[in-house]
C-alpha cells in the first residue's frame, strides 16, 4: 500500500480515471499547470495535456454549463467548483438541468458526469467560503452525494463518481487535505452507496460524515477510556445513495442513535437520517435520537467562534456521555 494525503488521493483519483477512459475530461479554474488552488491537481496537466485538462475563466456557470454539455454529447467530464459556496452561483443549472434530464428525457439524454469542490469549515475562511453544502445537493432528486472522509475513500469514491452514469456532487473537506492515510495498489474503486463502519461498538451508534468522521472517532475512544462507553462509528462516505440497512443495523445492535454534522441544524443531513430510524428502526430504539450540529448561524471567520459552531471532539463526547447517563 501507498501513503498518501488526502490532496494527493484527489488527484490520483482522477489520474486513475484519465487514464482508464479516454472520455474523461476535466475542466476549472486553476487546475492545469498551477495544480489547482489546494494542490489537489497537481502533475495532471502534465500527464494528460491542455486537451484533456483545461483552465477556465473566474465563472461557475462556465465550468458547469461546459461540464453539462461535453456529458450531452458523449465525453465523462468532470468539473472543479474552488469552493462549494459557489454551487449557489450556478445552482439553478445544477437543480433544474443537470438533475433532471436524465429524467425529462426519459433516459434518451444521460449525465456521466462529477462536480467536485472544496467543502466545509475549519479552516477560518469566513461565512462565504466555509459552508456544508451536502445536505443542498442531497435535497435534490437526481444528484448523488459523497463526502469523503480517508485518502483510501477519496480515490475510490473518485473513480466511482466518474464511471456513474448520473450526475455526481464530490465535496472534498478542506480540513482534511493534509490527512495521510493508506491507499490500496492498483486499481482501486469504492460503491456508491456503502457506509464504513469506522469503529465497531455495542452501546450506542454514532453516524458521520467527511471531517467529523475523525472527530467523531477521537469522541469514541475518549468514551471508551473515561467512561467505559462502547460507541459504534459509522462513515456514511455517500449521502445520495444512502446506506440506511448498515444505519438500521447498527441501530438494532447498540438501542441509541446520535448524528454528528457540520451543518446547520435546521435540515441537514442527520434530519434525514433520524427520520428514517424513527419510521423504520422505532423497536430497536431504547432512547432518543440525537443530533450534533451546527447552530443555524453562517460560520464565523474568527477562530474561537468558528470552534464553537462546529461540533467537537469534546461536544460530541459530552453529549454522548450525558445522553447515555439520562437513559440508565
Amino acid at each position: 500500500m501507498a501513503e498518501l494525503t488526502y490532496r494527493q488521493a484527489v488527484a490520483a483519483g482522477i489520474a486513475q480515471e484519465m487514464d482508464r477512459d479516454p472520455l474523461v475530461v476535466f475542466i476549472g479554474e486553476d487546475i492545469g499547470a498551477a495544480g489547482g488552488v489546494f494542490k489537489t491537481t497537481e502533475g495532471l496537466f502534465e500527464r494528460f495535456g491542455p486537451e484533456r485538462i483545461r483552465d477556465t475563466p473566474i465563472s461557475e456557470q462556465a465550468i458547469v454549463g461546459a461540464v453539462m454539455g461535453a456529458a450531452m454529447t458523449g465525453l465523462r467530464p468532470i468539473g472543479e467548483l474552488m469552493f462549494s459556496d459557489f454551487f449557489a452561483v450556478a445552482w439553478d443549472m445544477v437543480a433544474n438541468q443537470i438533475a433532471k434530464t436524465r429524467y425529462m428525457t426519459d433516459g434518451q439524454v444521460s449525465l456521466p458526469l462529477v462536480l467536485r469542490t472544496a467543502n466545509g469549515g475549519g479552516l477560518r475562511f469566513g461565512a462565504q467560503h466555509s459552508q456544508s453544502v451536502e445536505s443542498w445537493a442531497m435535497a435534490i432528486p437526481g444528484l448523488k452525494v459523497v463526502a469523503p472522509s480517508t485518502p483510501a475513500d477519496m480515490l475510490g469514491l473518485m473513480a466511482a463518481a466518474i464511471r456513474d452514469p448520473d450526475p455526481v456532487i464530490v465535496c472534498e473537506h478542506k480540513a482534511l487535505f493534509a490527512v495521510k492515510g493508506e491507499v490500496p495498489d492498483g486499481e482501486h474503486v469504492v460503491p456508491l452507496g456503502q457506509a464504513r463502519i469506522a469503529r465497531p461498538g455495542s452501546d450506542c451508534t454514532i453516524v458521520a460524515l467527511a471531517a467529523m468522521v475523525p472527530r467523531a472517532l477521537e469522541a469514541a475512544e475518549r468514551l471508551a477510556a473515561e467512561a467505559g462507553i462502547s460507541a459504534e462509528v459509522i462513515d456514511l462516505r455517500t449521502l445520495i445513495p444512502l446506506d440506511a440497512r448498515t444505519i438500521l443495523d447498527s441501530l438494532a445492535r447498540t438501542g441509541r442513535l446520535f448524528t454528528v454534522e457540520e451543518n446547520p441544524r435546521v435540515l441537514g443531513w442527520g434530519a434525514e437520517i433520524v427520520s428514517i430510524a424513527a419510521d423504520e428502526g422505532f423497536d430497536s430504539l431504547d432512547a432518543p435520537l440525537v443530533r450534533i450540529t451546527a447552530p443555524q448561524v453562517p460560520l464565523a471567520s474568527a477562530a474561537v467562534l468558528e470552534d464553537l459552531a462546529m461540533p467537537s471532539v469534546e461536544r460530541i463526547a459530552a453529549t454522548v456521555r450525558r445522553r447515555l447517563d439520562e437513559a440508565r
